[in-house]
């Protein structure tokens, strides 16, 4: 067989992986909208449905990874190769992890729901910072597709957002919870669903890191904006 046979087929089998990490990119997207549904709308069923999704994203993450580790085994690629296997099975880690906070949502919002004060406590105002997360995941799938570093920066830069949308949503629920402490069960349930929102920010803004470590070959971990923007001008 020979070299550039070889090579055709380790390209199909990278273009392969490529698009099963984005489609599974997609279903954790949809997990995300329902569960922005059920938050909005106060959907039970809504919520079921995020759950069920659970169990697709589950079982094509440990398909990804199987994936990965054969073709690792088999073809025993250098450098850029090797980069981007690794990007893609820290990529997907971190589309699992976004589903499971897409779940704990759903989770949230169906105590919510059973506990009846719902519409008591200022569940909308967490849409901002959903509605933020969820665009954020979407572009680090596309930024992640086309390999763009510039918009890697400024999904880090946006992620901020979603951070402070978080801390002035804590103070808020602090406040609601201090006037009617009937309110707390209820309250701690929104905070634990705001801190999954603020996470699936976080996640996505490691798969921008990523992004800046495949095309660059840069780990940009626990490094400061200005430190990223610096190394990369």
């Amino acid at each position: 067989m020979t070299d550039k046979h070889l090579s055709s087929q380790f390209d199909s089998e990278l273009n392969s992986i490529s698009a099963r990490v984005m489609e599974l990119g997609g279903l954790v997207e949809s997990q995300i909208r329902q569960a922005i549904h059920a938050l909005s709308h106060f959907s039970m069923e809504a919520a079921e449905q995020v759950e069920q999704l659970e169990r697709r994203v589950n079982r094509m993450e440990v398909e990804i990874d199987h994936e990965l580790s054969t073709v690792i085994a088999r073809r025993q690629p250098t450098a850029r190769d090797l980069r981007l296997l690794i990007a893609f099975s820290k990529a997907i880690a971190n589309l699992e992890r976004m589903g499971d906070e897409a779940t704990r949502m759903a989770r949230m919002c169906r105590s919510i729901i059973e506990s009846g004060a719902a519409r008591s406590l200022p569940s909308s105002d967490l849409r901002v910072a959903a509605d933020l997360a969820s665009g954020l995941l979407r572009k680090a799938l596309d930024a992640f597709a086309r390999l763009d570093t510039k918009a890697a920066v400024a999904i880090l830069k946006e992620d901020d957002l979603i951070d402070r949308e978080f801390d002035g949503f804590v103070r808020k629920l602090i406040t609601y919870m201090m006037e009617d402490p009937r309110t707390i069960s209820a309250s701690l349930d929104l905070l634990f669903l705001a801190k999954a929102i603020e996470r699936i920010g976080d996640h996505s803004k490691n798969v921008a890191e990523l992004i800046i470590y495949l095309v660059e070959g840069k780990d940009v971990r626990h490094t400061t904006l200005e430190e990223i923007e610096s190394a990369l001008a």
